[in-house]
């Protein structure tokens, strides 16, 4: 039996949910509702579907799906380079931001280093950081939000990376401008800072302490981004980096190449240059938000305040029983914890369904 290093034998494989239509057969029910994945609900820009069929239809051509993918996304990075003002040769794109974390350990981890990251946070960096022999520092969070001075203060001579995940997945807090400061004061420029933006369009805070500001500065940051959340475009798996030249070119050194579709760069170049859709996506969001909070509140459930587009709730019970049982009424969360369970904002009605299956399980009401 060929035998994978012990590093790797021990990481817990990440468990997709079933398809819908699989769990609806399953359980003999009808109209389920999904808000475990934090998807936009609203799906993607009309502007966005309308370039993915012009794509799928363009004839056999120098630019058609017979032809492999511009492996340098030119037109993509252009628009991105366009909108956020850094230059196209500091832009990396990704099979959604998921690869761009996988790249970015091998490029710079090494077996025996160290990467320090909140706990709980995005379960990718452990599993990719435990994938390359190197040790995942978890330091637990603050009022469930990172806590930044803990996280250098565990900085040692090993530590070559820090994942900050702002809005951080699962709790859907943000680190504020001031804390940011204070870690990028304290570190030395030898590690890198890889500030997971996944969620950065749903931010409505003034204090949100958005990473661009270090890059700008010359500092040594990764920033990563995605059009799988606002955008929509989940299903097509594309997102992009941000980081200093040097940074991107070693990096696209271990980049499979065409590792972006034609029809998700297409897609993705209309989204991007679509604010309206993203500002209606947004403000679906914030309504969703304040209906739940208000229900929550009705409910006497503690929750998280959230940044992004999801909540985290606080139960007095089993939240893996909480999951089958609303599984049940045709309503998909994501359990988060042994009393904590995640639930992606959704349309008013999905919401609604949410909290009426909700009412009937809890023991707190």
């Amino acid at each position: 039996m060929i035998k994978p290093p012990s590093y790797v034998s021990e990481i817990k494989p990440y468990v997709p949910g079933k398809p819908i239509e699989e769990l609806e057969r399953e359980l003999g029910i009808t109209n389920s509702v999904k808000l475990a994945s934090n998807e936009n609900p609203i799906g993607p820009s009309v502007k966005a579907m309308k370039a993915l069929l012009e794509g799928i239809m363009t004839p056999d051509t120098s630019s058609g799906i017979n032809r492999y993918p511009d492996g340098n996304g030119y037109y993509l990075k252009k628009a991105i380079s366009e909108k956020l003002s850094v230059r196209e040769d500091e832009i990396i794109l990704g099979n959604g931001s998921n690869e761009l974390i996988d790249i970015a350990v091998r490029t710079f981890i090494q077996p025996g280093d160290e990467v320090v990251m909140g706990n709980p946070s995005f379960v990718v960096y452990f599993s990719s950081v435990h994938a390359q022999g190197a040790k995942a520092v978890q330091i637990p969070l603050k009022n469930y939000t990172h806590d930044l001075d803990a996280m250098a203060d565990a900085i040692t001579p090993r530590t070559k990376m820090i994942f900050i995940a702002n809005p951080n997945n699962p709790t859907g807090t943000i680190n504020k401008k001031d804390e940011l400061h204070r870690l990028m004061e304290s570190i030395s420029d030898d590690i890198l800072i890889v500030a997971d933006e996944a969620y950065i369009e749903y931010v409505t805070d003034p204090e949100y302490a958005e990473s661009m500001k270090y890059f700008k500065d010359g500092r040594n940051v990764l920033i990563l981004r995605t059009f799988s959340k606002i955008y929509g475009l989940a299903g097509l798996r594309i997102g992009y980096g941000i980081a200093p030249e040097y940074i991107v070119i070693e990096m696209n050194k271990l980049r499979p190449p065409f590792n972006t579709s034609t029809l998700a760069q297409k897609a993705a170049l209309a989204a991007i240059q679509d604010d309206e859709h993203v500002h209606a996506s947004r403000a679906v969001n914030e309504n969703g938000k304040q209906y739940l909070y208000e229900e929550l509140d009705k409910m006497g459930l503690k929750y998280i305040p959230s940044q992004a587009n999801f909540i985290y709730i606080i139960l007095e019970q089993n939240s893996s029983e909480i999951y089958e049982n609303l599984l049940s009424e045709g309503v998909i969360i994501r359990p988060v914890g042994q009393k904590e369970i995640r639930v992606t904002i959704g349309l008013p009605e999905q919401n609604r369904r949410f909290i009426e299956s909700l009412s009937k399980f809890i023991i707190n009401k």
